[in-house]
């Protein structure tokens, strides 16, 4: 995408983080703009009506967040981003220099096979996640200099596709840490691992639009906007199983029943 006499001069590492700066910007840029004009302008009278019934004292235009709110989320995210980089790019160094499991081909270990790990590798990450993103709630300071930076979009007039990756850069690197150590644990396909870090922009994008989607057991924006308000609750990154395990589930649908 860049001239060559930008990029060539510079050494593997350096190309490898500056590609994935630039494409980590793209897709979140991209992603918030598409899901915030689908959701907000194009879809506005499916979506909204139906999430005032939880915010009654709102109008429709109230319940949108405010052009400022998005703004500020943008420019955190991106103060944070070339950070957020750092973190495929070092996973990326340690595959090449081989001190992870990761294969480079499917055929490799065979389509079995690769789905097997795919699974492990999926659960690790998200018993990792949910522990970070716990910890990140439970070991004050963690919070207060940290986590703080992401629970100031706790309204749904605030929070909005591009609250997604608005934390503390270290704070959003902690939470994408057990892609990594996942990498060391069980044999992983490259392209999938890297994919689904990038993944992540969209993944948390969709959970920040205060939306409930009901897809069981998907941990979708209903389960997350309530995290965002009671700060106890829904932990978990996909799906719903480890708050079920550990305790700390709190459905959308039972909460809304209880409203009415």
């Amino acid at each position: 995408m860049l001239p060559e006499k930008w990029w060539a001069p510079l050494p593997h590492f350096y190309r490898g983080w500056l590609r994935n700066y630039i494409g980590g910007t793209l897709l979140y840029m991209l992603s918030g703009i598409l899901w915030c004009f689908y959701i907000y302008y194009l879809k506005r009278n499916v979506y909204i009506p139906k999430d005032l019934r939880y915010f009654t004292f709102l109008s429709s235009h109230e319940a949108i967040p405010s052009r400022k709110a998005m703004l500020l989320q943008i420019g955190v995210a991106m103060k944070a981003m070339p950070w957020y980089c750092a973190l495929p790019t070092i996973s990326e160094y340690m595959i090449e220099h081989g001190w992870t499991k990761c294969f480079s081909r499917i055929s490799d270990v065979g389509w079995a096979a690769y789905l097997g790990y795919l699974v492990v590798y999926l659960v690790i990450v998200e018993f990792g996640i949910y522990w970070m993103h716990r910890e990140l709630h439970d070991i004050k300071p963690l919070y207060k200099y940290l986590h703080a930076t992401h629970h100031i979009y706790n309204k749904q007039n605030t929070l909005s596709p591009f609250a997604g990756l608005a934390f503390h850069p270290l704070d959003g690197i902690l939470q994408a840490v057990p892609h990594v150590i996942a990498l060391f644990l069980v044999p992983a396909h490259f392209t999938t691992h890297i994919a689904l870090l990038f993944i992540e922009a969209i993944w948390t994008a969709n959970i920040h639009d205060c939306i409930h989607g009901k897809l069981w057991p998907v941990m979708g924006a209903g389960y997350h906007t309530i995290h965002h308000t009671t700060y106890r609750h829904n932990y978990g990154h996909y799906t719903i199983w480890m708050d079920w395990m550990f305790g700390t589930l709190r459905d959308p649908v039972e909460d809304e029943a209880k409203k009415m």
